[in-house]
């Protein structure tokens, strides 16, 4: 029956494309999609075919592959018009319910005539692409294993038997890929590596139940971890977690509090960052951030003195921060951030919550270097001035001592600033104040903590940032956390590498990387003063960047293998003040460049006319291309199917695309032809030599070598004498920095003949290229 079929399938199919040992089509026409990928080209060799590239162990692919025999030729025939539900294939594989729109038949054969027939069909779901059926058949009369992989691992393998293989198997390989995993059909899996129950259903459609709650993360061997906390009464260090609850009560249905830590200057200790309330009942979340601002659900609110009411919770702001209010269940709750200090008091049948201070430091999680600025004695004496003078009329109402030894644990290890001493006193002395009413008289002038001259009240910090008063002007600033800033400080960098792109180059630093070095970003331009750095008011990051467009003074230099782009950012030269500075001078290099392209072999039939090569260079990209032509305009290059004489006229373009025109050109070093696929194997005849045509070949001539970033050169075919295989032609090329006409190929008429008139340059790293055609 399913020989009839497939009979019956290339029948109806349109034209075929034969090739032989290995092979890459194009299937656009018939676009299949596989475990949930959508592909447009299928690579094969021996009996694998693979949609990334050809098959070779070990590296990472998308394959079907089939044991046993090695497959030397094969084809695609490509059928347009749809597969009904009622067709061979259906009545073969009874689980496959939706029609298919094409398929692509590809039939491999080796020298002992086994065959293996792969079907790669395009099927839809509701106008959406489902996963393409890909289906084997099997004549070969071995025991047999298909093999479906993804990303290079084994997802499905399926056994024939010889009974089964000499009357031919057919069979059903899709799948689907959920969160980069991948399953077969028509299954439901328990997977702990993402804690999910995932479903593949019969057209390769994923759905997944995470088995996380909203506030866990997946360890990925099905353990699951909190990333929520609650506080007790007794004092508690704190990891550095996404969230700790501060107030969830029964008696309160519908209101949740949360507290975020984030690090400051040290790895190993975290702070209270933000303040969230979840508003469960009205699906809202209100989050009471740095600078006395407020977030409601991912849009910032502007708050003022006057309540303003939103989803029932009334938010004010003062000198003392942000306040948010709301009446529910016979209970008043208020929530009080300043920053750096959380308070949440509650009114009514029972008057405060079980954490009176919920300020905390962390553990350690990170490790960090001693701080040579810190002394634990001198920290301890600090902190036990809450058991001293005016706070002992608190001491009564709220116990000192969970201050104390929070207070003496953190800044034991904490540097000797940001003056947080005074704010573990100043947070006592308020939870003394509404907690019992008793207000601490006179402490700030008994401990020298003065009232801060700047605050950080209306200042705006990124994610990688908090606000703290700069110790040398005095003036609060943006400072980089602690994990964010160890990514560039051993290396001494400002920020991120160099982004080398769209022929231009983006360099981008943080400032407050750059503040706590002293540099101004305004004062810094690139080598034309014109083009400074723009700040995101959003992240803070300061970008640099230079285009073809907009060179901004970037200089173009040569070496033996690459073509560089330089630029420099640099603190401007004269200043305001004439003889004077007070600004560090800046200087920091960086470059873009262009590798003269490594060496790569193509070889394909001459009827497949077009070669194309990407190639990556650094961190710019271009594209190298050489096609034929049977005539001079070059409108239309030769079809696959069309017949080349020998003695025929043939021209053949060699062009990059994605380069700099204006500073880069192109020049064909050397074309040569030989009867073996390897450039330096066989017979070989010279074309081009040194840039110039053969002088022994007056059929040959050079267009255009070294003008732009496309050369043109013509010849007529012809094959080696007492040969009739196949010819393969090859050809080097290199990239030259234009200053003036200084690339231009120059070939002078002797009597002997053409010769080279070459520019003074060398390239030791040519690019490389070759085609073949068959008599």
């Amino acid at each position: 029956m399913f020989k009839r079929f497939l009979s019956a399938l290339l029948a109806a199919a349109g034209s075929h494309q034969a090739f032989t040992s290995s092979a890459e089509m194009n299937i656009s026409s018939c676009p299949i999609t596989y475990y949930g990928q959508k592909y447009e080209k299928v690579y094969v060799n021996r009996f694998a075919v693979c949609f990334k590239g050809l098959y070779q162990p070990g590296i990472q692919n998308d394959c079907i592959l089939m044991s046993g025999g090695t497959a030397d030729r094969g084809g695609l025939s490509v059928l347009s018009r749809e597969i009904p539900t009622g067709s061979g294939v259906h009545k073969l594989l009874p689980n496959l319910k939706y029609a298919g729109k094409c398929v692509n038949v590809i039939p491999l054969t080796d020298s002992q005539q086994s065959q293996v027939t792969v079907l790669l069909e395009q099927r839809e779901l509701g106008g959406q692409p489902a996963d393409g059926l890909v289906l084997f058949t099997h004549f070969s009369g071995i025991l047999q294993v298909a093999d479906a992989q993804v990303n290079g691992l084994t997802v499905s393998k399926q056994t024939f038997q010889t009974s089964e293989t000499n009357s031919g198997v057919i069979t059903d390989v899709s799948g689907c890929r959920f969160s980069g995993l991948a399953y077969e059909t028509n299954t439901t899996v328990n997977d702990p590596r993402i804690c999910c129950t995932v479903t593949c259903d019969v057209s390769g459609a994923a759905t997944a139940v995470s088995h996380c709650g909203p506030m866990e993360h997946c360890q990925g061997d099905g353990r699951k971890n909190s990333d929520l906390d609650g506080f007790t009464s007794r004092p508690q260090s704190v990891p550095d977690r996404c969230g700790y609850s501060l107030l969830r009560s029964s008696s309160l249905p519908g209101l949740h509090v949360l507290g975020v830590f984030k690090e400051r200057r040290r790895k190993d200790l975290s702070f209270l960052d933000r303040v969230v309330l979840q508003l469960d009942r009205e699906g809202a979340q209100i989050s009471l951030e740095q600078g006395s601002k407020v977030k409601v659900n991912d849009d910032f609110l502007t708050v003022h003195a006057t309540p303003q009411m939103v989803h029932s919770v009334a938010l004010t702001k003062s000198h003392a921060g942000v306040t948010a209010k709301l009446e529910a269940s016979n209970y008043t709750v208020s929530v009080v951030f300043d920053g750096q200090t959380a308070i949440i008091h509650l009114t009514g049948k029972a008057s405060w919550l079980k954490a009176d201070l919920l300020i905390c430091f962390c553990s350690m999680q990170y490790d960090d270097d001693a701080d040579s600025t810190s002394s634990c004695n001198t920290t301890a004496k600090r902190c036990n001035l809450l058991q001293e003078g005016s706070f002992t009329a608190c001491n009564s109402y709220v116990d000192p001592e969970p201050f104390v030894q929070a207070c003496t644990q953190t800044l034991c290890k904490y540097p000797a600033v940001d003056d947080l001493t005074c704010h573990f006193l100043k947070g006592y002395a308020e939870v003394c104040k509404y907690k019992s009413n008793v207000t601490v008289q006179d402490w700030r002038s008994h401990t020298s903590c003065a009232v801060p001259q700047a605050t950080c009240q209306d200042m705006f910090c990124g994610s990688h940032e908090f606000c703290a008063v700069d110790s040398s002007s005095g003036e609060a600033r943006c400072h980089c956390r602690a994990l964010f800033a160890s990514k560039y400080k051993p290396t001494n960098s400002f920020g991120e590498p160099i982004v080398c792109a769209d022929k231009g180059a983006t360099v981008t630093l943080a400032n407050c990387l750059l503040e706590d070095k002293g540099i101004d970003y305004s004062v810094l331009h690139l080598n034309d003063q014109s083009c400074r750095g723009q700040l995101d008011n959003l992240t803070h990051m300061v970008t640099f960047s230079f285009s073809s467009q907009n060179t901004c003074g970037t200089v173009v230099q040569a070496n033996n293998s690459q073509i560089i782009y330089k630029n420099a950012i640099m603190t401007q030269n004269i200043s305001m003040f004439g003889l004077i500075t007070r600004h560090d001078k800046v200087h920091m290099d960086f470059s873009c460049y262009y590798s003269q392209p490594d060496v790569k072999t193509l070889s394909i039939r001459f009827r497949q006319s077009s070669v194309i090569q990407h190639i990556s260079s650094g961190e710019w990209k271009y594209n190298l291309t050489m096609e034929a032509y049977t005539s001079r305009d070059r409108t239309k290059p030769i079809d696959s199917d069309a017949d080349i004489d020998l003695n025929q006229r043939l021209w053949v373009e060699l062009k990059t695309y994605g380069l700099e025109e204006d500073r880069v050109a192109v020049v064909t070093d050397s074309c040569w032809a030989t009867d073996r696929p390897s450039p330096a194997g066989g017979l070989r005849y010279n074309l081009i030599i040194n840039g110039c045509p053969n002088p022994k070949d007056p059929t040959v001539a050079v267009e255009g070598n070294g003008l732009g970033t496309s050369t043109v050169f013509s010849f007529n075919t012809f094959q080696f004498t007492g040969s009739n295989g196949n010819v393969f032609l090859h050809c080097k090329v290199e990239l030259c920095v234009r200053q003036g006409d200084n690339c231009i190929q120059r070939c002078a008429q002797t009597a002997r003949g053409r010769r080279s008139a070459r520019p003074k340059y060398e390239t030791v790293n040519l690019a490389f290229i070759s085609v073949a055609w068959t008599y």
